[in-house]
């Protein structure tokens, strides 16, 4: 490594021996997949007392090809761009198309150039991508980050995991404490997937592709139908596109830090910690004097790690009080509310008696299927209800086929 000092710099400084142990102790494997990392670190070690590195003239710059050095989790390794494109059956030309680094999805006009399709909901903007995009990052989540563990507190997007056991870990809890991240995928930036990446052991430049593969800058056009000025900003900035396949899988692993210290500090008051995408949840025995405590401590780790918590969507409930979460009453045992229940054993009712069609009054444009979702959903791990529903449901599909109906206003 002397020598290599010596015919980059054209001699033998005095320094080299003393740069050369520096680099040594601080990595003890050749930092061959993270080039820039080791740039910036010899950058750092001129005018330090201990190493008196003085400013030298390059006279030779060997190229060396970046290569993975260790693998996490057993995902696969990616030694470079050449090699990523051949592990997404794609040429060099279209891997830079579908990263994006011209910025084309920004500031294209014609729609067929954008990678993404947008759609604004009452608050949140769903960036939806098209197929052969879609295909490319369910290819990622699938071959490599399906690999990497989640913390054991988190329920949503985690398979084996759902909204059902994110509930039933905070059933029959005197007190039930719920808080909401705003905008929770947006405010994942570039930068925290690009660290991703790299600490699952992909070189520099694959990290970097892999990161404008999944996240994105949404084009001004679509911000200006923005109405809250907070989320404006955070879709102007390369951030987790909410509607990509990838970006659930992204957050959780993103988040993993916040479910440590948010479970650490549910630790701390003798409660349990959950989290269900955006949804925060704090359950066991409180008085009433510590939630203020528990909110604001909260609330300050979210923001320490990059999240913030919304203000008006943080609910106290005891049992005294219907406890609620990701839409299931938890006083006893997880369960749909009752009134929803009531709700959807009328429309079965109806469905079998007048007919599909004559039911549908949203306009589903499959209603059979939708209706055997919601049946699904409220029969989970409630034996009684599943009975009464699956009977209203095989008389509605007794009752002949669905006729489409043109959605009304």
């Amino acid at each position: 490594m002397v020598a290599t000092v010596g015919s980059v710099v054209a001699g033998r400084p005095a320094w080299a021996r003393r740069l050369v142990g520096a680099v040594l102790l601080a990595y003890p494997r050749a930092p061959a997949d993270r080039p820039r990392e080791l740039r910036h670190f010899l950058a750092g070690l001129e005018g330090r007392p201990r190493v008196a590195v003085r400013r030298a003239v390059v006279r030779h710059r060997p190229v060396v090809p970046v290569r993975v050095v260790r693998m996490r989790w057993g995902a696969p390794g990616v030694d470079g761009l050449a090699g990523l494109a051949a592990f997404l059956d794609l040429d060099g030309d279209a891997l830079d198309w579908f990263a994006d680094r011209r910025e084309i999805n920004r500031h294209a006009r014609d729609e067929r150039l954008r990678h993404y399709r947008y759609t604004w909901l009452t608050h949140r903007l769903i960036e939806a991508p098209k197929p052969r995009m879609r295909a490319l990052q369910r290819q990622l989540l699938d071959q490599i980050l399906s690999r990497v563990p989640v913390h054991p507190s988190v329920h949503g997007f985690v398979p084996g995991r759902d909204a059902h056991t994110f509930a039933r870990a905070h059933a029959g809890a005197s007190v039930l404490v719920s808080m909401d991240l705003r905008a929770f995928f947006s405010s994942i930036t570039a930068a925290r997937i690009h660290g991703l990446f790299l600490g699952i052991g992909y070189p520099e430049p694959v990290a970097h592709a892999l990161t404008a593969l999944t996240t994105t800058r949404t084009p001004a056009r679509i911000l200006r139908a923005a109405s809250d000025p907070y989320l404006a900003a955070l879709l102007r900035q390369p951030h987790l596109p909410q509607g990509a396949p990838t970006s659930p899988a992204l957050a959780n692993l993103c988040a993993f830090r916040l479910d440590r210290r948010l479970s650490g500090l549910a630790g701390r008051f003798g409660l349990t910690y959950g989290r269900y995408a955006d949804d925060l949840a704090f359950s066991g025995t409180l008085a009433d004097g510590r939630v203020a405590r528990l909110v604001a401590l909260a609330g300050q780790i979210a923001r320490e790690e990059g999240f913030r918590a919304h203000p008006g969507k943080t609910r106290v409930r005891r049992r005294s009080q219907r406890q609620e979460l990701t839409g299931l009453v938890v006083n006893d045992r997880p369960a749909v509310p009752r009134e929803d229940y009531d709700r959807l054993r009328a429309i079965l009712h109806n469905a079998a008696t007048q007919g599909l069609a004559a039911a549908n009054r949203d306009g589903h444009p499959d209603f059979a299927a939708h209706l055997a979702g919601r049946v699904a959903w409220m029969s989970h791990h409630h034996p009684s209800r599943a009975a009464k529903l699956k009977d209203l449901l095989d008389r509605v599909r007794s009752s002949g086929p669905e006729v489409s109906v043109e959605r009304r206003s």
